[in-house]
């Protein structure tokens, strides 16, 4: 495989990198999709689109620079890979559906982004579906290296601030390394989208919290649940998140895909000191 990675430099982006060592890596300072650089195209044969904006609350106020990075750059991407015949690997979000779905979310499900960050998302994905040889990948509360849910959690307990959280959203989290593998044996299946989590028991924000607290020792008491309403109430202009974010994970696993249990996986994340490993500079002609 010939492949180059963009967004090498988030939490997926190096997960993405340690599962393929030798593709070439972008971070948006070598590519920024919302302003595209040229490239060599012909140097690849596989994009995996690990780039996004992804502050879902300040997407409310910075649509046009959201919808540049979500939606306009993916569509180039897509004419790019269709111009140069090139697999196109997209990761996309459980935000570009509305979480009324009961029960886990399947592929075929309409989309319905309730919020910018999931409308732009949600035409990313369009645009990236025309092409023959692509993979929609979504997962869902992804935790791996730098900042993440899981770090504010532990980064208040241990200043002894009580978390606030919500309690009325459910999901599964997925841990970036076990992403970036699955991702990786996803492209030995068919093209097409693909749910792709941890699987494991469904629960809130709240209940993840209370597991993270837990399993670094702190008391998970410390937890206050509150509703959505409750929590942005004094948040005027935030995001409106999908209340049910669980995918189902039926066709990944018929693929021949399924990722570890999320508790295993986040307790063994938890365990490890949080660090950011550095991204090797790109390799190949592509630059």
């Amino acid at each position: 495989m010939r492949a180059v990675i963009l967004g090498a430099g988030g939490r997926l982006g190096q997960a993405l990198c340690a599962a393929l060592p030798t593709a070439d890596p972008l971070t948006r300072a070598d590519f920024d999709l919302a302003a595209p650089t040229r490239l060599d195209w012909s140097a690849y044969d596989t994009v995996i689109n690990a780039a996004a904006y992804t502050k879902v609350d300040q997407a409310e106020q910075d649509r046009a620079a959201v919808w540049a990075a979500n939606a306009t750059g993916p569509a180039n991407l897509a004419r790019i890979a269709l111009e140069h015949d090139l697999r196109l690997v997209h990761i996309s979000t459980d935000c570009v559906f509305d979480g009324t779905h009961p029960g886990p979310i399947p592929e075929t499900c309409p989309m319905a982004p309730l919020s910018a960050y999931g409308a732009a998302k949600a035409a990313g994905d369009t645009a990236v579906a025309l092409v023959p040889n692509h993979w929609i990948i979504r997962p869902s509360w992804v935790i791996g290296a730098g900042a993440s849910f899981a770090r504010t959690m532990l980064g208040l307990a241990e200043r002894g601030i009580a978390p606030i959280v919500v309690a009325d959203q459910v999901g599964r989290p997925t841990l970036a390394g076990d992403l970036a593998a699955g991702i990786v044996a996803l492209l030995d299946a068919a093209p097409g989208t693909y749910h792709l989590t941890n699987p494991g028991d469904a629960l809130s924000w709240a209940d993840l919290a209370r597991f993270v607290l837990e399993q670094a020792g702190h008391d998970p008491g410390m937890v206050t649940a509150v509703t959505s309403a409750e929590y942005y109430a004094d948040k005027p202009g935030s995001a409106t998140r999908p209340p049910n974010s669980v995918l189902d994970l039926t066709k990944a696993t018929e693929a021949g895909v399924a990722l570890p249990d999320w508790r295993e996986s986040l307790a063994a994340h938890l365990a490890t000191p949080f660090t950011t490993p550095p991204i090797s500079p790109p390799r190949g002609p592509g630059r």
